[in-house]
C-alpha cells in the first residue's frame, strides 16, 4: 500500500470512529446511546394514566356519603389531564406514609392529592410547578379558640393534638409540640368529628383544610388561618422522568392562566359550603 493510500485509509477510520455515538472504551466496542422510554409514552401507549389520592384531604380529594367515589379539586383536575392526553382516568388508593414508596414501586403515575412539596420528598422523587401556597393552621372547638393562639400556647402538657400518621401535619405536631399529647388517627376524616367530641382537643393542619372543616363542623373554628405557623406550597407528586414532568408543569401552567384551576376550586369550595348548609 501506497503512503498516500495508507493516509487516506486512516482518514477515513478516524472519521468512522469519530461519527460514532457512543464507545466503550474498555472493550473497544462501539454502541448507540439507549433510549429511556418516558412515562408520558407509556401511558400513550396504555391509554391509562393511573393517578395516586388518599382520598381523605378535603377540599382536593376526599369521599363522602359512605361511597367509594373520589371527589375534590384535583380529582376534576385528574380528569382534565387525562382528557389533555385522550387517555381515561385510574384512581389508586394510597396512604400519606406510603406516599412515596407506592410511588417508587410503580403502582400509579402521578400523585394528585393536596400534598406538600417537601425537600424530603424530592430527594425521591419530582414535583410539578407549584398549584398554591399555604401554610399550617390550629382548628379547634370555638370555645378554645382564644386558647390556642399560639405554638406555645398548644404545645402544654395537657393539650391533646390530633393528627394522620405518616403525612405533614404529624411532622409538624411531633417537630412543634414535644410536651403535648399527640393523638395519632388513622382516619384523617373522623379527625374533626373527634374534636367535635372532646376526644382531641385541636389539629393543625393546612390553613384551607381549616377555612373547609369549619364549614363542614359548624363546632369548630379555624384559629388565624390567614396567618399560618409556616409557609409551603403544594404540587403534583411525580416519578424522576423529565419528559413527563415537562408536560405536566406546562400543562398545569395553561390550565392556571386559562382560570381552569380557579374555577374548579370556586366550584369545589362552594359545593362544600352547600352541602354544610343542608346538613
Amino acid at each position: 500500500m501506497t503512503r498516500k493510500a495508507l493516509l487516506i485509509t486512516l482518514i477515513c477510520s478516524l472519521f468512522i470512529i469519530g461519527c460514532t455515538p457512543t464507545l466503550i472504551q474498555e472493550k473497544g466496542i462501539a454502541t448507540a446511546p439507549t433510549v429511556q422510554i418516558s412515562i408520558l409514552d407509556k401511558i400513550l401507549q396504555k391509554g391509562i394514566i393511573r393517578v395516586g389520592t388518599t382520598g381523605d384531604f378535603s377540599p382536593f380529594s376526599y369521599q363522602s356519603g359512605g361511597t367509594t367515589t373520589y371527589q375534590g379539586i384535583d380529582i376534576e383536575l385528574a380528569k382534565d389531564l387525562a382528557e389533555s392526553l385522550d387517555v381515561e382516568v385510574q384512581f389508586v388508593k394510597t396512604t400519606w406514609s406510603n406516599l412515596l414508596s407506592d410511588l417508587a414501586t410503580d403502582k400509579f403515575d402521578i400523585g394528585m392529592s393536596g400534598i406538600t412539596i417537601k425537600l424530603l420528598r424530592q430527594r425521591e422523587a419530582l414535583f410539578s410547578i407549584p398549584l398554591l401556597s399555604s401554610g399550617k393552621a390550629a382548628i379547634t372547638r370555638d370555645e378554645n379558640v382564644r386558647k390556642y393562639q399560639s405554638l406555645e400556647a398548644i404545645n402544654q402538657a395537657d393539650v391533646r393534638v390530633i393528627v394522620n400518621p405518616g403525612g405533614t401535619n404529624e411532622a409538624f405536631a411531633r417537630a412543634n409540640f414535644p410536651k403535648a399529647t399527640i393523638v395519632e388517627n388513622e382516619d384523617n376524616l373522623t379527625i374533626f368529628q373527634k374534636i367535635v367530641d372532646g376526644e382531641a382537643d385541636l389539629m393543625v393542619t393546612d390553613a384551607i383544610e381549616t377555612l373547609v372543616q369549619q364549614q363542614i363542623h359548624p363546632e369548630l373554628d379555624a384559629v388565624n388561618p390567614d396567618m399560618p405557623f409556616n409557609f409551603f406550597e403544594m404540587g403534583y407528586l411525580l416519578p424522576r422522568d423529565h419528559t413527563f414532568k415537562a408536560y405536566i408543569d406546562q400543562w398545569l401552567n395553561l390550565r392556571q392562566k386559562d382560570g381552569t384551576y380557579q374555577r374548579v376550586f370556586d366550584v369545589e369550595l362552594e359545593k362544600i359550603k352547600r352541602k354544610s348548609e343542608n346538613e
